[in-house]
């Protein structure tokens, strides 16, 4: 049986990376490691939390001891490290939270893997999942290719670019085998209602204002999240050690295009008459240094490992809210927090 460490499997991403690799690899025992901060969601894997090839630990990727911890307890043979900060204007309000969770606890895992493994590299891995924008921003053409040079222009950005560095330097300087993704939005069922797509279904079912910032010009090539779990199965069983991989949707919208879209099909869903939805449309002032243009080519993915995404973005939003229309208590439970009391009830936590 082979010990795969996962970091942040509660969260948004991770918790469709460890539902896909629980089911579709019973040979394989999936170690989840999540801190359960505000995103973190337990719920998220209620279909999968007694399987006999699973466990889940909280805790902190900072903690030195717990991770020295669980490499020896676990003999972990991989890791897929997704457990990370990421919304961008929580960044400008506390960059330090994002420096320390986003570059330290990166570094933390980085130095065990290292360690536990220094006297035999062989058939082991460290895959870091990593964003498109620490690329920055593009004009009105081109896209972001694997040897695009890094300019970040967000602290989350920044604590990103400089996690992804380091796992350079650790494979360069140590030899450590390493993976990195890149990857565009992603969309889908499970992801915390601060995020665009969830904040914005749920304001329109209640009716609530849909902030947008500045004209709704910006640009983001937007991914279906269990499309994205798919690349990971891919290139962390095809990939090449010390390679690059970016992963993206082909499918470029403008935000207040994309929103419109959500408008639309939430007012068919509702029963509502069209263009109900659109009145609730509110311009607010833009974010900081708010990046203008994203766009992925992942040709080198497709070509080298055979992945291309599923759906497009019109499939995919109906399909996502059609979720969250079907995932009431769901919603609910995150909303009034009481998303949080499930660790408790279900590992009879302090």
């Amino acid at each position: 049986m082979k010990n795969i460490l996962i970091t942040g499997g509660a969260g948004f991403i991770g918790c469709h990376v460890v539902k896909l690799f629980v089911e579709k690899y019973p040979n394989y025992h999936i170690i989840n490691l999540d801190l359960l901060t505000y995103a973190g969601n337990l719920e998220n894997l209620s279909a999968i939390e007694h399987s006999e090839n699973y466990t889940f630990i909280k805790g902190d990727i900072c903690d030195r001891g717990l991770i020295k911890e669980i490499f020896k307890k676990y003999a972990i043979e991989a890791v897929i490290h997704l457990a990370a900060e990421s919304h961008v204007d929580r960044s400008i309000t506390n960059p330090f939270e994002f420096a320390n969770t986003n570059i330290m606890g990166t570094l933390t895992l980085l130095n065990q893997a290292k360690e536990s493994w220094k006297n035999n590299f062989e058939d082991k891995l460290f895959y870091h999942i990593s964003t498109d924008e620490v690329f920055g921003s593009l004009g009105d053409e081109g896209f972001f290719l694997e040897d695009t040079p890094y300019d970040p222009k967000s602290p989350y950005s920044a604590s990103k670019a400089s996690s992804d560095h380091f796992v350079r330097a650790y494979q360069n300087t140590y030899g450590l085998p390493a993976i990195i993704t890149n990857c565009s939005n992603n969309y889908g069922p499970n992801q915390f209602p601060e995020k665009l797509i969830p904040l914005f279904i749920n304001n329109i079912k209640n009716n609530k204002p849909l902030p947008v910032y500045g004209e709704g010009l910006n640009i983001r090539d937007w991914l279906f999240v269990e499309d994205h779990a798919r690349a990971i199965d891919v290139v962390f069983h095809k990939g090449t050690i010390g390679d690059t991989y970016n992963i993206g949707g082909f499918n470029e919208w403008k935000n207040i295009d994309l929103i419109k879209v959500i408008c639309k099909v939430m007012d068919t869903k509702l029963g509502r008459e069209e263009g109900t939805s659109e009145k609730l449309i509110t311009y607010v002032t833009d974010r900081a240094g708010h990046d203008m243009r994203y766009a992925i080519d992942s040709t080198k993915l497709k070509d080298n490992l055979g992945w291309e995404p599923s759906l497009q973005f019109e499939e995919g939003i109906e399909k996502t809210i059609s979720w969250y229309l079907d995932n009431e208590a769901w919603l609910h439970n995150i909303v009034t927090g009481d998303y949080k009391d499930y660790y408790k009830k279900q590992y009879a936590a302090d």
